[in-house]
């Protein structure tokens, strides 16, 4: 089990890697995460939802994702409440101190999970949740040292040294766990570190001496890494390297936006500007506007009011850009949402932004599936996943942006400038990206291949954390042999 010293110490990195390198070498394995909360999500094989990094952990081990990979789902709708989500469904919305004595109950699920995937692989790597020393979240914990104690299972605690302070985050974090618990961690990881090592051994000497733990290794600052978020959005910007040939995309970053990894071509896409604009800034010029998923539509549509998106908007059209939605970006470009059940807020309706002619009612039942089809604006092929509770009907669905198998999806104006789908991942078919950027306005997309840029970023991983750690360790901990 990999434990972090904080949210965002690199976890969900270091098993994306230790993945990869396991699969390299023939052997079996599966990631596993008790708890996640993050609003970035996947579907999986078996049409259910799990954390959109135990979904990209599974592709770097090669497998097909698994709703046992994530068999607890928080996904925050407010400060206080979330919806949860258990071995793929949904189950309720509750409130954190709720959830709190909910979670002896969702234990089972998590053990039963995690044992059906022993059966499976030979190695099951974990991943724990923020830090094992929040010592208000340590009664009936099922996410970290409370997991590791149940399966008996050894613990590797990563902390990110660019951040600074990673000898007291990792000490101050040993300190704080039981001593039991401390008999469990028989390893750290350093992860991105810049400069020269023999300026850091001394420390690691001294970490090493006072913890009587085995630092296993000290992972690089790879420059340009790109992997898929867990949840948190780096409010990162990309830059068009064609500056003679691109694309101007901006995206409004809602309170409560969803599935952010929709965006990931798009920043490695050399003839895109793509921006996202938060809390009281200006709004600039675009060729494009993307409304992102959302997972509470129509407080997020309240945000978007109170920052003039829809002045901008309407601004924007009338001088010829497009719009885009995308999910929960979708139903705000229709008429209405109706929430009766309150299932996402206790705002029962609210009026969209009236750009296409269809009303969304929410369901307590979700749409789970993975997809395919292609975009009728050129008929390119197009994949993408679906994750929503809304069903959308009106004269505007007449006009399809997408058609399924068996069924269509999405609308697109009569002037052809405003398009909504609720697929995600649409950017991910290369197909489908250089087709929606054309739409947009780019002259002569070009073809990204992301899928191939993931399957390389993953690999230089792999390739420098098995030249910085201690690869004998690794498999001693696995009571695997080396291969």
């Amino acid at each position: 089990m990999v434990q972090g010293t904080t949210s965002d110490a690199g976890k969900s990195t270091m098993i994306a890697g230790l993945c990869r390198i396991l699969k390299r070498r023939g052997i079996s394995v599966a990631p596993f995460k008790p708890q996640n909360m993050a609003l970035n999500s996947a579907v999986t094989s078996d049409n259910g939802e799990i954390g959109r990094a135990q979904a990209f952990q599974a592709l770097a081990a090669g497998i097909e994702s698994h709703t046992d990979m994530n068999p607890v789902l928080l996904k925050p709708n407010s400060d206080t409440g979330a919806q949860v989500i258990i071995q793929g469904h949904a189950i309720d919305s509750m409130t954190a101190k709720d959830y709190h004595q909910y979670k002896k109950i969702a234990q089972k699920a998590v053990l039963e999970s995690y044992y059906r995937l022993k059966k499976k692989y030979d190695v099951i790597i974990v991943e724990g949740a923020g830090s094992p020393a929040e010592i208000n979240l340590r009664e009936n914990d099922i996410a970290n040292m409370g997991f590791a104690e149940a399966v008996n299972c050894p613990v590797w605690i990563v902390a990110d040294i660019d951040r600074g302070g990673v000898f007291a985050h990792l000490c101050g974090t040993l300190d704080l766990l039981s001593k039991t618990e401390q008999q469990r961690v028989t390893g750290f990881f350093i992860n991105r570190f810049r400069g020269d090592f023999n300026l850091l051994k001394p420390g690691i000497d001294w970490l090493n001496k006072r913890t009587d733990k085995k630092t296993v290794g000290t992972i690089p600052y790879l420059h340009g890494l790109h992997l898929e978020a867990e949840d948190a959005l780096s409010q990162k910007n990309s830059q068009a390297t064609d500056t003679q040939n691109s694309l101007n995309i901006i995206v409004p970053l809602l309170p409560h936006i969803s599935n952010h990894t929709d965006f990931d071509p798009l920043l490695l896409h050399p003839q895109v500007n793509l921006r996202f604009v938060s809390h009281h800034e200006t709004i600039p010029a675009a060729d494009l506007i993307i409304l992102p998923g959302s997972k509470s539509v129509a407080s997020d549509l309240r945000w978007l009011r109170t920052q003039k998106w829809p002045t901008a908007i309407n601004k924007h059209l009338r001088y010829g850009g497009k719009v885009l939605g995308i999910c929960g970006g979708f139903q705000m470009l229709g008429t209405e949402i109706i929430d009766t059940h309150g299932l996402e807020s206790q705002i029962s309706h609210s009026d969209g932004f009236r750009l296409l002619d269809f009303s969304t009612t929410l369901k307590q039942k979700k749409q789970l599936r993975n997809v395919s089809g292609f975009l009728t604006i050129d008929n390119a092929a197009i994949t993408g996943y679906e994750i929503h509770a809304g069903i959308s009907t009106g004269p505007a669905m007449k006009k399809p942006a997408v058609q399924l198998n068996n069924t269509a999806d999405g609308a697109i104006s009569n002037d052809n400038q405003v398009m909504g789908t609720y697929l995600h991942g649409l950017f991910e078919t290369d197909t489908a990206c250089r087709a929606i950027l054309t739409w947009a306005g780019l002259n002569k997309a070009d073809t990204i291949f992301y899928q191939d840029q993931r399957e390389t970023h993953i690999d230089r991983l792999a390739d420098a954390m098995e030249q910085n750690i201690d690869m004998n360790y690794l498999f001693e901990t696995l009571r695997i042999k080396k291969t």
